[in-house]
């Protein structure tokens, strides 16, 4: 940086022009000697003068000057040991905590002097106990730090999962660890994968002696939650049995309705969900919503299908990136309802429910189910899951299975679709009970109803759920039927 060249009437008498840079240091004993430095230090460095292109009036440079004389600053920074060698890293660190240390030994050293409790010498024997100390510290933080890397070198090569946290008994009184503490021992740079490793193990031993295979333990795939999946199923397991309809609405509540009204609007919405390319979720959310919003009050048969259409919206809204809307709901009710008419039943279902529209339906547990009964193939059955997803979606239409919570009806679609493929083996398993927490017997009356939908004993002129996995891109599940009887098997 260049420097104005100052005038010689600008100069203080009493002070002599310096020829390097001053310093901090420099600018402190000068203030405390009574005397100012120049306002523009001169600008000669290696004999050659630079000027600049400051035009100050005289005037303005001795108002300046009077000024800066007549207002001594209020506050002084503290003396640092050098300021000149700047490129050699953390130096303004070290000047600033030497020069605290120094004047709060000082400090501390004069008020004992008064007391009369301690004298000069003793201040250097602190010194060098300090100085000590710093030295231990030092030592410390290298062990720390060989420690580290060696540690660091150890987990290169293992899978990193979550570390521990820092407990509050380890942080002390104030939420801070202590200087002096060891922070190795404190703050595990290795993580918790041996213990978390450990219990995986064990726990993989403890299923394969029960003849469990463990679908969870050598999943890569991050949007499968492995670590979480349990949690969430055992969660899934509680709110379907609070989130779930009334098993005999039709008969009690409803009086202008029938069950069989109920299996034409839900086929007509399997055309339209089919129609829209809409997700297999929403067409499941869309009869629960139905179910449980008869459920809870009465409806005259003239607004049964506005109640199947606003449904399947508001499931479009939950579970469709790009739902359709409004108008096209009404459009493939060859405007019957209105747009207004829509939105108040919108409002009306969304109040009666509460707004709760989370619901474990059975296409979430049979996801899971699947992935469970895939294990015992060599090569994943892809027949396996469109039979599966087949039946299941055949018991929407029917209203007696209204009942069944959806876990046990997902559960009793693996069963089905497994003893349809294959009958030289049982399709229940130690790995399918352990999963789905159902057992034989307990899914014999869902199994028996399920195979007369497969069947269509009852002859239904419902065929939309039937013709869609007629197709060839289902590998034709829906024409499938299995040689022996299921009855035989509990």
């Amino acid at each position: 940086m260049t420097h104005a060249v100052m005038n010689d009437e600008n100069r203080s008498s009493n002070l002599r022009e310096p020829t390097v840079r001053i310093t901090r240091a420099w600018a402190k004993a000068l203030g405390s000697s009574g005397h100012l430095p120049p306002l523009y230090p001169s600008a000669k460095q290696n004999n050659k003068a630079l000027q600049t292109n400051s035009k100050r009036a005289l005037s303005d440079n001795i108002k300046l000057i009077a000024s800066s004389a007549a207002c001594p600053q209020q506050k002084k920074r503290a003396v640092l040991g050098d300021v000149t060698n700047t490129t050699r890293p953390n130096i303004h660190l070290n000047c600033i905590n030497r020069s605290r240390d120094q004047h709060n030994e000082q400090d501390r050293v004069v008020a004992l002097q008064k007391k009369g409790k301690v004298t000069a010498p003793r201040f250097a024997k602190k010194s060098q106990v300090r100085g000590k100390k710093r030295e231990n510290v030092t030592e410390e933080m290298n062990k720390v730090k060989v420690e580290e890397s060696q540690e660091i070198s150890f987990t290169k090569n293992l899978t990193i999962v979550p570390t521990e946290f820092i407990s509050e008994r380890m942080l002390g009184s104030g939420g801070l660890i202590p200087q002096k503490a060891n922070l190795s021992k404190h703050i595990p740079l290795r993580t918790s994968l041996s213990r978390e490793d450990g219990r995986l193990c064990k726990t993989e031993e403890k299923l394969e002696a029960r003849g469990i295979i463990d679908i969870d333990s050598k999943h890569k795939d991050p949007q499968m939650c492995s670590l979480y999946a349990a949690d969430i199923y055992s969660d899934l397991y509680t709110t379907e049995l609070r989130r779930r309809p009334l098993d005999d609405y039709m008969e009690k509540l409803q009086q202008d309705i029938t069950w069989g009204m109920r299996a034409i609007l839900i086929d007509w919405l399997v055309e339209v969900s089919d129609e829209y390319r809409l997700v297999p979720d929403t067409l499941y959310l869309t009869v629960n919503l139905i179910d449980r919003f008869l459920s809870k009050t009465y409806i005259e048969k003239q607004k049964l299908q506005l109640v199947g259409v606003t449904c399947m919206l508001i499931a479009s809204k939950y579970e469709e990136i790009c739902a359709p809307r409004v108008e096209e709901f009404c459009f493939i009710t060859d405007n019957t309802y209105t747009k207004e008419e829509v939105v108040k039943m919108e409002s009306r279902v969304l109040n009666l429910l509460g707004f709760q529209l989370f619901v474990p339906t059975t296409k979430k547990f049979l996801r899971r189910f699947i992935q469970a009964a895939q294990v015992s193939y060599k090569v994943p059955s892809v027949e396996l899951e469109f039979l599966a997803n087949y039946l299941a979606e055949l018991t929407l239409i029917e209203y007696s299975f209204v009942k069944f919570l959806p876990s046990l009806i997902a559960a009793s679609a693996i069963f089905l679709a497994r003893w349809t493929l294959d009958q030289s083996d049982h399709p229940w398993n130690p790995t399918m009970e352990y999963y789905t927490r159902y057992k034989t017997s307990e899914l014999k009356s869902a199994v028996l109803e399920l195979q007369e939908l497969q069947l269509n004993t009852g002859e239904s002129m419902l065929r939309s759920i039937r013709e869609k996995y007629k197709q060839s891109k289902f590998k034709c599940v829906s024409t499938l039927r299995s040689s022996k009887p299921v009855e035989s098997l509990f």
